[in-house]
């Protein structure tokens, strides 16, 4: 492996990047910090949402028509709004009932960092896989791409729920996984978080299991840590989006329903429920409307001080790749319910009380009982902060990730990209002339 005698220059791109909920975007904020206090160049390309980074790395926006906003999601764009037309083709693929973000994403991405091809040594995808980023190697920028788990996983959850015309509009909306998988078998090393994660992306994108390093992800142990406070009397905790089957939301109502039939219990969600959405409607076919409590758009700090608020913490999900809400439960000391599935037994292992996804029952009696168990609900917390300790660390997960950009620029037969000016093609790697077009004419 080549020896890298300065900091490498990173573009580190990412379709959206929810700053407090979706773990792609909460991975993006710390690793970009952290990769910028080793010394790197990081710049963070970036679609609506955009991501609140810390300081060092750079952000650079890269709007698109924002199609899926809230309060008005699947809105038409006034005309003054389209800038090109891969804004029209956006429009037009959502009009179909296709996801278009991704593959729009790459094809724009693509074309900034083309005109700046020599400002880096490597590009570092967060799950984007679009078409457009197969262009980054054969203009001699290696390319390494973090997949947090294959959404394969999430589209058989939710079309084994759908019914009727609903199965159809899932199908066109998840069709744009079968671009990932080719871009995964086409792009250089993949990363991703767990043994469950990389089980799953080789068996579903058909990618070979040499080329998947784990690196487990971190916590940020400055704002996720127990305090000297005492927690809230039956407070229970899940950090979910609220509308997602593959979260488990409607498995944590329904059995917190079963539980407070008989034993005061309050029940917060972070996460914000579509109005007249399958989780509002659940909830007042539950009668919970004044038991339970959404909370969204806040802060990082608050998060942390609800999170260590709790008596209790659920991961009610039907399946996790890794599970950063289930670390910083873990980091805060508060006693964690988690589903056996996925990553969750490998993550938690002996810190956690696992029970069956998809099962209120089951969730129910384990709720119970640590409610009623202080010494059991101590020693969870003891057992957590010791994991955390031992296995999950942002800075950690930044030096293992330096080592893969290391062998990925090895790969590409260069030690560093050449200076402005000079012929940019490496040996090993395509010239520049030879990109794709982002047509998906490739990997067929």
């Amino acid at each position: 492996m080549l020896t890298m005698d300065r900091p490498l220059r990173v573009a580190l791109v990412s379709y959206r990047s929810k700053p407090h909920v979706g773990g792609q975007g909460v991975y993006l904020r710390h690793v970009s910090r952290e990769l910028a206090a080793l010394g790197h160049h990081v710049e963070v390309f970036s679609g609506q949402p955009y991501p609140e980074l810390e300081p060092g790395p750079v952000l650079r926006t890269v709007p698109s028509l924002d199609l899926y906003r809230e309060p008005d999601p699947f809105r038409t764009p006034r005309l003054g709004e389209y800038r090109d037309w891969i804004d029209v083709a956006e429009f037009a693929a959502m009009k179909t009932g296709y996801f278009p973000e991704p593959l729009t994403f790459s094809l724009r991405v693509r074309r900034e960092l083309l005109a700046r091809r020599s400002d880096f040594d490597l590009v570092h995808d967060n799950q984007v896989l679009g078409y457009g980023l197969l262009a980054m190697p054969r203009a001699g920028l290696p390319l390494v791409t973090s997949i947090h788990h294959p959404i394969t996983v999430d589209r058989r959850i939710e079309l084994a729920q759908a019914r009727g015309l609903s199965k159809i509009a899932k199908w066109r909306w998840y069709s744009f996984i079968r671009m990932q998988g080719r871009v995964a078998r086409r792009c250089g090393p993949i990363m991703t978080a767990s043994e469950s994660a990389r089980d799953d992306l080789c068996r579903d994108f058909r990618v070979p299991p040499s080329r998947v390093s784990i690196i487990p992800l971190g916590v940020d142990t400055r704002l996720f840590h127990p305090r000297t406070g005492p927690r809230v009397p039956g407070r229970i905790v899940a950090v979910a989006s609220a509308d997602s089957p593959v979260k488990g939301v409607s498995t944590l109502l329904r059995a917190y329903a079963k539980l407070i039939t008989d034993r005061p219990a309050e029940l917060v969600i972070v996460g914000r429920p579509t109005a007249g959405g399958p989780t509002e409607r659940l909830i007042g076919e539950l009668v919970l409307a004044s038991h339970v409590r959404f909370v969204s758009g806040i802060s990082d700090g608050e998060l942390a001080e609800l999170v260590a608020s709790a008596e209790i913490a659920v991961v009610p999900s039907l399946y996790e790749g890794f599970s950063l809400p289930a670390v910083e439960h873990m980091a805060s000391g508060t006693p964690l319910v988690a589903s056996r599935t996925g990553a969750l037994p490998e993550v938690t292992q002996d810190a956690a009380v696992l029970v069956p996804p998809g099962d209120p029952e089951e969730l129910a009696a384990a709720l119970r009982g640590l409610l009623d168990s202080p010494r059991r609900r101590a020693a969870l917390s003891a057992a957590a902060l010791q994991r955390v300790k031992e296995r999950f660390a942002w800075p950690a997960v930044a030096r293992a990730t330096v080592a893969q950009y290391e062998r990925a620029i090895d790969a590409c037969g260069h030690g560093r990209r050449p200076a402005p000016g000079h012929d940019p093609r490496p040996a090993g790697c395509s010239p520049a002339g030879a990109t794709t077009s982002g047509s998906g004419r490739a990997d067929r």
